[in-house]
């Protein structure tokens, strides 16, 4: 199903079927290799996403690129009381530069602004300069709270992040 395209891009957000499940890995195992390792928790999340993410009602999206396929991808993990993680965003090593992590992040954040959330957060790590920035120009905020209620989910998480949206904190 198509959620959405952005204009100059040749990029559709896609909503999560079984048949993408294996491009849920690839890519999300790419670039945490790429930088990190595999920890358990990814391997639990990566390996079996309509479990883990879909059937706790949680969603995941997919950039397709008209030439290159799926390119992409990003979920929203539902950790129950309405909060919501953003989790698993990540873009082919060969697809980077084409902004479609971006598009995918606002088509992301747009159906969560339509779900019945109280919270969407995001763990990452300082290394991760880029994406932080995006996160931050996309109505994410650091926040102390959100390090004291999900630190450890992630040995390499050191950045914790509340999204806010248009408000002010």
């Amino acid at each position: 199903m198509v959620e959405s395209t952005q204009q100059n891009l040749d990029v559709k957000i896609l909503t999560y079927t079984p048949e993408l499940a294996k491009h849920f890995y690839t890519i999300n195992a790419q670039w945490v290799s790429a930088m990190f390792y595999m920890e358990d928790y990814d391997e639990m999340i990566l390996s079996n996403p309509q479990k883990h993410i879909i059937d706790e009602g949680g969603q995941i999206w997919f950039a397709q690129h008209e030439q290159l396929g799926i390119i992409g991808t990003c979920a929203v993990k539902n950790f129950g009381d309405n909060w919501y993680e953003l989790t698993k965003m990540g873009v082919l090593e060969s697809a980077r530069g084409l902004k479609a992590g971006e598009v995918l992040l606002q088509a992301v954040l747009a159906d969560c602004n339509k779900m019945d959330m109280d919270t969407l957060f995001l763990l990452t790590n300082s290394i991760c300069e880029s994406a932080i920035h995006l996160y931050e120009k996309n109505g994410f905020v650091h926040d102390k709270a959100i390090k004291e209620k999900f630190n450890g989910l992630y040995e390499r998480s050191n950045v914790f992040m509340r999204y806010v949206g248009n408000k002010k904190v």
